[in-house]
């Protein structure tokens, strides 16, 4: 039995709880598909290009290719900006893998950046001297837990680096930093809508936005098999990642209520940030800002694994973002750099995720405060 909104808490305080969430507006979801049914076109169709329309102008006007997921858009925007064999990319190798997923299905090669030791985004105090050492080509920035990274900062890195910029905004619909979206910032935005994201689909699908026309019309082709007219593969490096007409209904359903939903995420993770008191416990550096929209609320505590059993015993779940850095991942050894880099291994073995989802009651934001607070090692 899930938690109510109201009142006492009779079950477990999930992570995510997607059925909560979409109640509000199971009858805008229900039309919408409905829509797709009656329309008899299930790919690629009028959904797909309102939905890029729309989100495209939720990002400030630009131009926007659905894709299959969001690796497959972190993939196709490198092929797009012509990354490959060869290819030096810098990233961070906190964020789950997805990056360096798409840099080695290019053929390129991933070097790994260290991140700051209080929110674990990308530092850029060392970008420049990286970039020049390892001759890379492009930045991928991701956008952890929510927050955006100090875009000035590394957008003036980077252009004195001549690389290309791909933001990584899978976990940060929504956010913005001095009036500029996520995804606005470099050359490329890719964003993944799994149905945990803040703006999520009822199952895969990505996106890749731009200001360049050429370059999105590009992805275009490249997300169906480098076409360029229908069986006529001309541009390498294409495949099939398409946003399925379903999906991109149903994100047009959730896209009015993403604002609301965030100004939620952003509430919870203040009461978090001004109530969990513990020694035991780290709390992230989050300053109230319109550039974090709180995906993620990660906690580090130096006994990790006996705070989330401390959780579940009060029926409080809790997860791991991220538990292995990208270069310590079994199946990539010998294809990524050695590396160590203190910061990104100390964070993977001390950070631990609470519930922050838009659904969570008060009752229950008070029971992971109260059980927090609570912990001893």
């Amino acid at each position: 039995m899930l938690c109510t909104l109201s009142g006492s808490i009779p079950g477990v305080i999930t992570l995510n709880d997607l059925k909560r969430e979409l109640e509000p507006i199971r009858p805008e979801l229900h039309a919408a598909m409905t829509r797709v049914l009656d329309s008899g076109w299930f790919a690629l169709g009028r959904e797909v290009e309102a939905f890029e329309q729309e989100f495209s102008e939720y990002l400030g006007g630009g131009f926007l290719a659905g894709v299959g997921n969001g690796t497959d858009a972190l993939e196709l925007a490198l092929r797009a900006l012509e990354i490959g064999p060869g290819d030096t990319v810098i990233t961070v190798a906190n964020a789950g893998g997805y990056a360096t997923s798409a840099i080695l299905a290019c053929g390129a090669s991933p070097v790994y950046a260290e991140v700051n030791c209080d929110d674990g985004l990308l530092d850029p105090a060392q970008l420049l001297a990286l970039a020049r050492q390892s001759r890379a080509r492009a930045l991928i920035i991701t956008h952890l837990y929510g927050r955006m990274a100090p875009m000035r900062a590394l957008m003036d890195q980077a252009r004195q680096a001549d690389l290309l910029v791909i933001e990584d905004c899978a976990q940060a619909h929504g956010a913005s930093m001095d009036g500029n979206p996520a995804g606005s910032w470099g050359d490329v935005g890719c964003f993944s809508f799994y149905p945990t994201k803040n703006l999520g689909a009822l199952g895969d699908g990505g996106a890749v936005f731009a200001r360049n026309r050429v370059l999105v019309e590009r992805i275009h082709a490249l997300r169906q098999y480098g076409w360029t007219d229908k069986y006529s593969s001309s541009i390498p490096g294409g495949r099939n990642s398409r946003l399925d007409e379903i999906q991109a209904a149903c994100l047009r359903a959730r896209l009015p209520t993403l604002a609301m939903a965030n100004l939620r995420r952003r509430a919870i993770g203040r009461r978090y940030l001004e109530q969990i008191d513990n020694q035991w416990i780290t709390l992230p550096h989050r300053p109230d800002s319109p550039a974090d929209v709180f995906h993620l609320f990660p906690i580090t505590a130096i006994e990790r694994n006996a705070l989330a059993d401390h959780l579940a015993a009060s029926d409080i779940q809790s997860a791991v973002h991220y538990p292995r850095p990208d270069y310590a991942q079994p199946a990539w050894r010998g294809r990524v750099p050695e590396h160590k880099l203190e910061i990104t291994d100390r964070r993977a073995r001390e950070i631990l995720s609470l519930p922050c989802h838009p659904a969570l009651s008060e009752q229950e934001i008070d029971h992971v405060i109260d059980t927090c607070n609570q912990f001893q090692p």
